[in-house]
């Protein structure tokens, strides 16, 4: 069957586009007042006064998603599917298509369903419509997914096969352009923390480097953008790993196994990284082409006895189909459901299911959220740094709050004793492309002058000039211990995690007891060992040492210059 919304945007018959009959479910939930999703029964040449309310309503749903809206056609908003007629469909998306094009948006039927209602001799249509606009403070619509998973499972093929638009040649050819290191290249593993990106256009078609020569190309022509973050695999790499998951605040996490070995390594420390951080799961079994019909299954038993268990609580569903895979994106979102995609990288198979899955995956931070942190003082914390001999100092990292502007200025630090330096942002970067403005939840890399004399490194942030940030050496957190062979005590040391901030702690004080064993909860007062750093209260930590692991929450920092507390209640 032709699609109808063809007959107005010829580029959604392109053949990267997909859509299915028979695919929507018999009945949808109530319709709710907030998010993206619209419900509507018909749009059948309305007056212009209620056309107007229309364009303003699609333009509130395209901003509570960030720059994409679901509309479901032929269906009354309890959510039951009554359908259309034939002409009652043209005519309803004739009017959805005018409402986009009013916006400068376009749309893409995801899928259709026909309703066979009794004594009618044709059936009626019910069609679930994707609604996209780039935001106008934005160049795409940006969605970051770290790449979690076991040595020698294929995370970086995977991610080679997805971004290149070509498959393996089962000898790891596609993943070569992601390693940066000799030795990755020799040994097949990835050591340190490399980004690529993935494009959509309008109609939901992947933009690869196929079809584009550079990552300019394919950000000048994408509406959506799928930054990966592939994660190193192997035990000895584990602190990048983490500091991968804390400073780069991924939207997803994108679990890989093997389906030939299933669940092994690090997969499950993995997953309880993920989990502990609140990041949202999607499990991919790769190389189905190696492993027989019996292995896949046993691999499969595994993830869902994994997932089902304590600590995980989710129920396992595999993606067949288009369909699964739309449904797939508000199992995610809800948190209790984690889709499972089996994929080939040297066949080729459930690729297509993982990029319509990724199509219209939207972010998990709300639009309230994000508001709000644009309007706070401006905070940019440092993931990477590098040295150019034309450029001077890069610094690169995501920005947490407020705006940063071309030619700002604006400190950083915490430097040795707890101050800070002035420098001028002297351009800006997204996705090696220039830009003049980056706001908050968004990642950049910044040109700085004026920082030359002194030595910048990883886990500081740039920030207003009179905003005072929380510089501690000294901090309380509420923390779970995982695991301990024995008892912590007093003295302890451990490396812990705090978004970007990575470094070796002592437990100078645990209130109200001696130690701490397994499984226990209590409030410890930390103290870094080498220098000051920037925490705020509420943010997560994660520290680990060895076999020694646990998770918590700031709860007070004691500012470096005076001691004096800053607590949850103070912010």
């Amino acid at each position: 069957m032709e699609s109808f919304v063809g007959l107005f945007d010829p580029c959604c018959q392109d053949e990267g586009s997909h859509f299915t009959i028979d695919t929507l479910p018999e009945y949808l939930p109530p319709e709710a007042a907030d998010g993206n999703v619209e419900y509507k029964l018909k749009l059948i040449s309305p007056s212009q006064s209620r056309f107007e309310h229309l364009v303003t309503q699609m333009k509130w749903r395209l901003r509570e998603g960030q720059g994409e809206a679901i509309y479901e056609i032929g269906v009354e908003d309890g959510g039951m599917l009554v359908g259309l007629s034939q002409c009652e469909m043209d005519a309803s998306m004739k009017t959805l298509y005018l409402m986009a094009d009013k916006l400068g948006a376009s749309i893409t039927i995801l899928r259709e369903r026909l309703i066979y209602c009794g004594g009618d001799f044709l059936p009626r249509k019910a069609a679930e419509v994707l609604v996209r606009k780039v935001p106008d403070d934005q160049q795409t619509i940006e969605i970051r997914v770290a790449v979690l998973g076991n040595m020698d499972v294929g995370k970086s093929t995977l991610l080679g096969v997805l971004t290149q638009g070509d498959v393996d040649n089962g000898r790891g050819s596609a993943r070569l352009n992601l390693f940066r290191h000799l030795h990755e290249i020799q040994t097949g593993r990835t050591s340190s923390i490399s980004h690529e990106i993935l494009g959509f256009d309008s109609c939901g078609n992947p933009i690869t480097y196929k079809t584009c020569r550079t990552a300019e190309e394919i950000c000048d022509q994408a509406t959506k953008l799928i930054t990966f973050i592939d994660l190193a695999g192997h035990q000895k790499y584990m602190r990048t790993t983490v500091f991968g998951l804390t400073g780069h605040s991924p939207h997803f996490a994108m679990l890989v196994v093997s389906a030939v070995t299933g669940i092994a390594g690090t997969t499950k420390e993995h997953l309880g990284l993920a989990l502990a951080l609140g990041v949202p799961i999607v499990v991919v079994v790769n190389k189905v082409d190696l492993a027989s019909s019996r292995m896949l299954h046993q691999t499969l038993r595994q993830l869902e006895d994994l997932l089902k268990g304590p600590g995980c609580n989710k129920a396992c569903v595999q993606v067949k189909s288009v369909d699964d895979a739309y449904s797939a994106v508000s199992m995610v979102t809800d948190g209790n459901i984690a889709p499972v995609f089996t994929v080939s990288c040297v066949t080729g198979a459930g690729i297509d299911l993982l990029y319509t899955f990724l199509n219209v995956m939207p972010p998990n931070i709300s639009v309230l959220e994000r508001e709000r942190l644009i309007q706070l003082p401006t905070e940019f914390q440092v993931d990477e740094t590098f040295k150019l001999s034309d450029a001077g100092i890069i610094v690169g990292g995501l920005l947490t709050r407020g705006v940063i502007r071309e030619g700002d200025e604006i400190s950083v630090g915490p430097l040795e004793d707890g101050s800070v330096y002035p420098v001028k942002v002297a351009s800006i970067h997204r996705h090696k492309k220039p830009c003049r403005v980056v706001r908050a939840c968004e990642s950049a890399t910044l040109a700085l002058v004026g920082c030359q004399n002194i030595n910048i490194r990883k886990g500081m942030i740039l920030a207003n000039s009179n905003s005072h940030p929380p510089v501690c050496m000294f901090f309380q957190a509420r923390i779970n211990l995982l695991f301990h062979a024995t008892q912590i005590m007093e003295g302890f040391q451990t490396t812990v995690h705090v978004g970007n901030v990575r470094q070796t702690a002592i437990v100078m004080k645990i209130m109200g007891t001696k130690g701490l064993v397994t499984n226990d909860n209590g409030a410890v007062i930390f103290r870094f060992i080498k220098h000051p750093e920037c925490i705020r209260p509420g943010a997560q930590l994660l520290f680990r040492e060895g076999p020694t692991k646990g998770i918590g929450q700031v709860t007070q920092v004691f500012r470096y210059s005076d001691l004096s507390p800053v607590s949850t209640h103070a912010l």
